[in-house]
């Protein structure tokens, strides 16, 4: 609980640091790939670079998210940002890609617990849940902004300095965020002495690990109907129903599974997993539309807008949260997803800069913005207090998953129609069948597009804006889904009576 003598503005600043820094790291390594891969020499293993960190922040999430809620908010946001900085300065002195990986995961088990408690200790030190929002806005924003302008800054900064300052960057931002906290956060203990559930948490990260694992190589690394795939993805099954059974009769589940009976907490988990698979298939492909498409020098010009857009739709959304209810906003994000996902569809070669800008506006202030910060309170005005920090790690969750699972089909439909459209035009254009496997891949154009002949990097521009174009039916169906699910989470809205005679006793 919150003690006498804390300080909710440099409380602020310190969850502020740690989400920015956390946050930021999903993103900002991807820039400096071909540096590692140089200093390394082993490609093959570049990807474990990202896949570590997003295996050991989203199986962890929900553990500490339940942890905060046992045990304080302030104890265990201090380790998490601890294992953060741990991980960043050992990645920053990592010797070959291995040492990497493995301080990634570490990096990542602390970015887990930075993400649901600092929007629970935001919950929790507001007794009007409007201002809460409002903030959660402001913090949904800086989610968004990490996630897109991270691998612009991880550029400059290994241009500049070096990928290593990639990692040490986040030590003095880390130790700045943990020092405001131990000045800002005064906790009273609880004298309950709490039941940990063992068995809930090593099912939960086995089940999400693989689970995780299949959506991240399915497609890509290995066919969707392989054996690796089929047993990862019956592990999951297996070890989740193992979870579940467990969840239902521990004392104090790691998940408790009845806040999902509440119809808003289970339609914003869905809606979050939607928004997912909208928000990390566009930053996964826009830049291979922008680059090998419509042949800009890089994809700063639609990246941006979209970024400063979601910015301005994640705040604008926080305020509006005070005059709609939750279902209104939800229903309005999820039909402008279609849209703009429809536009996506269809958007040409020849399309122009204004135009592109337009689209990305919409995107951000319409489609992604907005959930940043509805669903965090959606979640929080809907679940008993004392399940703040596991309700807080929800949205997270399934956005990471979303986002996962999003990239891994995309990639399956964008790869599978650049290679049909190839090989049936390959004959016209005078592509030796021998290239086609070489020219079907999108990174090609992005690369080496300015070296091709004319007539067949047209032809290559044209199959690759048509199969982007098809991925992003993807959106449209997962826009029409969430669609569907907002029509029926309720009327709920926020709730000043409720919260204020909560929210001061459960930190």
């Amino acid at each position: 609980m919150t003690g006498k003598g804390s300080k909710p503005k440099l409380i602020i600043l310190a969850m502020a640091l740690g989400l920015l820094m956390s946050s930021l790291d999903n993103t900002i390594v991807a820039s400096c790939i071909n540096k590692l891969s140089e200093d390394f020499n082993v490609f093959d293993k570049v990807s474990w670079v990202f896949t570590a960190y997003m295996l050991a922040a989203t199986s962890t999430m929900l553990v500490f998210g339940k942890m905060s809620d046992l045990f304080g908010r302030k104890t265990f946001y201090l380790i998490g940002i601890g294992m953060f900085l741990i991980g960043s300065a050992l990645c920053g002195v990592a010797q070959n890609a291995d040492q990497l990986i493995w301080f990634r995961v570490i990096q990542g088990i602390g970015s887990g617990a930075l993400f649901p408690i600092s929007f629970t200790i935001i919950y929790t030190i507001f007794k009007d849940p409007k201002d809460a929002a409002k903030m959660s806005g402001v913090f949904g924003a800086i989610f968004g902004l990490s996630s897109v302008a991270g691998p612009q800054l991880g550029s400059f900064i290994a241009e500049h300095l070096g990928w290593r300052w990639n990692f040490y960057i986040n030590v003095p931002i880390g130790l700045a965020s943990m020092i405001i906290l131990i000045i800002a956060l005064k906790e009273t203990r609880s004298e309950h002495k709490p039941k940990i559930d063992y068995l809930g948490t090593l099912f939960l990260i086995v089940t999400t690990v693989s689970l995780m694992l299949a959506l991240e190589w399915g497609g890509k690394d290995y066919a969707w109907n392989s054996w690796q795939e089929i047993g990862l993805f019956a592990i999951s099954a297996i070890f989740g129903a193992f979870f579940v059974a467990v969840e239902l009769r521990a004392p104090e589940p790691v998940l408790p599974l009845s806040i999902f009976k509440n119809k808003m907490v289970l339609g914003t988990s869905i809606l979050c997993f939607c928004q997912g698979v909208i928000m990390f298939s566009a930053i996964t492909y826009l830049p291979f539309f922008t680059v090998g498409v419509l042949g800009r020098t890089n994809s700063n010009g639609v990246l941006t807008p979209m970024m400063a857009s979601l910015i301005v739709g994640a705040i604008l959304f926080g305020f509006l949260q005070s005059k709609f209810a939750f279902r209104t906003l939800m229903l309005f994000t999820m039909l402008m997803t279609i849209v703009v996902a429809s536009l996506l569809a269809v958007v040409g070669p020849d399309a122009s800069n204004g135009y592109m800008i337009a689209l990305m506006i919409l995107l951000g202030v319409g489609a992604v913005g907005p959930l940043m910060s509805v669903a965090q309170s959606s979640v929080a005005a809907n679940v008993d207090p004392k399940y703040m920090g596991v309700s807080s790690s929800i949205v997270g969750f399934w956005r990471n998953l979303g986002g996962i699972l999003g990239a891994s089909i995309m990639a399956t439909i964008v790869n599978n129609n650049l290679h049909r459209l190839i090989s049936a035009g390959a004959d016209k254009i005078g592509i030796p069948a021998n290239k086609i496997g070489e020219l079907a891949n999108p990174e090609l154009l992005m690369r080496a597009g300015g070296q091709l002949d004319p007539q067949i990097r047209r032809f290559l521009r044209e199959a690759l804006a048509t199969a982007i174009n098809h991925g992003f039916i993807l959106s449209i169906c997962v826009g029409s889904i969430g669609l569907v699910t907002a029509m029926f989470v309720g009327v709920s809205r926020l709730d000043t009576t409720k919260k204020s005679q909560s929210s001061a006793a459960h930190l």
